[in-house]
């Protein structure tokens, strides 16, 4: 795919993620948040600008326009027959939600109240899927009277949609979600193969599927979700084939016609240093080819991919200010009044088994010809009583003081909705889409 020209500051970042890790952790996130009038700048706003708009500190701040971009990079690398959709649970801010309901295909949800978000949306309920271990009788009742595809993962849920679709006189619409028998490989979180919570094991979908058609539900396709947060173009492309193939074999047990094929997603996004994007071009050809094949393997079926962070996760920052600057026996701490709470996934508490940084740095820009090797070692933490409470280790940044504003990267997906934001009973972080 063609990227976008990056601004001049974005060039020299992107060199800084090739060098070794004395450098900041900062690499592509500037061709989005460039630096202007002396000040890193979100949807052309200087963040203290916004600071003052949004009322305190802390807050994200989501580029609408980055947004934008990234769809379009999207759908310009891959077949324009290929559905997309986004996975709501990547960041449900209702503004959020309203404004990819304009870009992309459908939405996902995984609850009720996405449900609702994702109808007050606009989206339409046929562009509307429900995936998730644990649907409970009211969801389920109300994913019916809603009239969208509910993915089932067990058969337990089976006769709770029969008595729904019976008692509302509606069809309950069905998709199958497949736990594959096979492993993403290069998959930050696996969700798929081997024994899993989500979707019913490969062998015994044919089971399900017999008792779908005798239930008298309308099936309409597959759902098959591998993983997520991948960086290797050849894992995600033999991951696709597979769920293609996998997707054929089961559609000879099905009721009706396979109409709706979810690929799943599984697009990672760099965070850390040495980290790439994804590179596209081979995924592309690898799906049109998939869906030339659909048209006699599965003549009836549209393909789809649902993707979360790798639409949102680069459009948005975490903006905090520095309380207090301490130095405890030789090293200095930036306390801040953001934290975990806030942003879990940052503090490294949210998957990471080794914890790296995410890319920190202060909305003031380093001055021109300051080397990297010249910046101050610190540690961004938080005000939560706790060790765990830490958004930057050992970074390098230039001087700060109490009042400074410090912004971390890549926070456009697992936010505010994946924290502990109760914990210690701290102000809830705001959120604004610019």
């Amino acid at each position: 795919m063609t990227e976008p020209i990056p601004q001049p500051a974005a060039e020299s970042a992107m060199k800084s993620a090739a060098k070794p890790a004395t450098k900041p952790p900062v690499h592509t996130e500037m061709r989005y948040f460039p630096d202007t009038a002396g000040e890193l700048t979100v949807g052309g706003q200087p963040v203290s600008r916004l600071a003052a708009r949004v009322g305190s500190t802390p807050f994200y701040a989501y580029d609408r326009q980055a947004m934008v971009a990234r769809v379009a990079e999207l759908r310009a690398a891959l077949p324009a027959a290929l559905r997309i959709s986004y996975a709501m649970k990547a960041n449900p801010m209702p503004a959020v939600v309203q404004h990819m309901a304009g870009l992309v295909d459908g939405l996902d949800v995984a609850s009720a109240g996405e449900l609702m978000v994702a109808l007050d949306a606009g989206m339409g309920p046929d562009h509307i899927s429900f995936a998730g271990p644990g649907k409970s009788d009211a969801e389920l009742k109300r994913a019916v009277a809603a009239g969208i595809l509910v993915n089932v993962e067990s058969f337990r849920e089976l006769p709770l949609l029969r008595a729904a679709s019976a008692e509302l006189g509606l069809p309950a619409r069905v998709a199958v979600r497949v736990n594959p028998d096979f492993d993403l490989k290069s998959s930050g979180m696996k969700m798929g193969g081997g024994p899993k919570q989500f979707g019913v094991d490969a062998e015994e979908v044919p089971r399900l599927l017999q008792a779908i058609g005798e239930a008298g539900l309308a099936f309409e396709g597959f759902h098959i979700y591998w993983g997520s947060q991948n960086l290797n173009p050849a894992a995600v492309v033999e991951a696709q084939q597979k769920s293609f193939e996998l997707a054929v074999r089961l559609a000879a047990h099905a009721p009706s016609p396979v109409r709706h094929l979810n690929l799943g997603g599984g697009f990672g996004i760099p965070y850390f240093p040495g980290d790439k994007h994804l590179e596209l071009a081979s995924i592309g050809a690898n799906l049109g080819e998939l869906i030339e094949r659909a048209r006699t393997e599965l003549p009836q079926a549209t393909l789809s991919i649902e993707l979360g962070r790798y639409l949102v996760g680069e459009s948005g920052v975490y903006v905090c200010r520095v309380l207090d600057r301490k130095v405890s026996r030789g090293h200095t701490y930036l306390v801040t009044d953001g934290g975990m709470h806030h942003h879990l996934a940052a503090s490294g508490n949210f998957g990471q088994v080794i914890r790296k940084n995410y890319p920190v740095r202060l909305a003031k820009p380093t001055p021109t010809g300051v080397e990297p090797s010249e910046l101050e070692p610190v540690s961004v933490v938080g005000p939560l009583c706790t060790p765990l409470d830490l958004l930057g280790d050992r970074c390098r940044l230039q001087h700060a003081e109490p009042g400074d504003l410090v912004v971390v990267f890549q926070s456009g997906a697992y936010g505010p909705s994946a924290s502990p934001q109760r914990f210690l009973g701290h102000p809830e972080v705001k959120e604004v889409l610019v």
